[in-house]
């Protein structure tokens, strides 16, 4: 477990990221910035990122997940609440239009996908979702817990670092509870602590913002 910051460390960069961003009218998402040092992302390519995470809490606006699948598998999606259902034939038409594929890349955060359907998939979507860290996460067509699967996403951000060792990911939203963004944050810091080996060793630094906000250094003694 990564012991880089305290909680009262967190708590406190969280409340100045409140007090010095003023409100806007929109809902705005508290974003975590990591810097890393000692990582050459482009020699040591098993160092890079593009992972889903599961976060302790929800934040809005809610993740939008869109379900690939056919059939019963279609209809278990639409009763778990997907926010879009592709069916086979619906991405048949969609593979004519590039300029539809990246607007569904667009619009939604995570996809599932009808396991037998992934080379398919892989093919047709493989180019647009790939480089954006959004590839399907393939369910067998008999799984009975879709419902489980979608929630679970809903709760998942996409930690992403390709060249530069530097990780962006929003924690939270603004309205959010102190204690959840904090939760939130923790859970990230001890997936790269397992990740690595020990983050301690890599770790520079880290801020905290609102999306049109300055950043806070976490941590930074006044």
């Amino acid at each position: 477990m990564s012991s880089i910051f305290k909680d009262d460390e967190l708590v406190k960069a969280i409340e100045k990221v409140k007090v010095e961003s003023p409100e806007r009218r929109f809902r705005e998402s508290i974003d975590l910035t990591i810097v890393f040092r000692g990582l050459d992302l482009k020699r040591d390519t098993s160092k890079r990122l593009s992972d889903k995470l599961e976060l302790p809490h929800q934040f809005s606006p809610p993740k939008k997940v869109c379900v690939i699948g056919s059939a019963g598998f279609a209809y278990k999606a639409k009763e778990a609440g997907a926010d879009r259902i592709i069916t086979p034939d619906e991405l048949k038409e969609l593979s004519k239009n590039k300029r539809l594929l990246k607007k569904l890349a667009r619009e939604y955060d995570h996809f599932i996908a009808q396991a037998d359907l992934m080379p398919t998939i892989a093919r047709i979507l493989g180019p647009i979702l790939g480089p954006r860290g959004k590839m399907p996460t393939p369910v067998p067509v008999a799984a009975t817990n879709l419902n489980n699967i979608v929630e679970k996403m809903r709760r998942s951000v996409t930690l992403r670092m390709r060249n530069l060792p530097v990780l962006h990911v929003k924690v939270g939203s603004r309205d959010m509870e102190t204690r959840k963004i904090v939760e939130n944050i923790k859970a990230v810091f001890e997936y790269l602590d397992r990740k690595y080996g020990g983050l301690r060793k890599y770790f520079e630094r880290a801020y905290l913002k609102t999306t049109m906000g300055p950043p806070v250094t976490i941590g930074e003694h006044e």
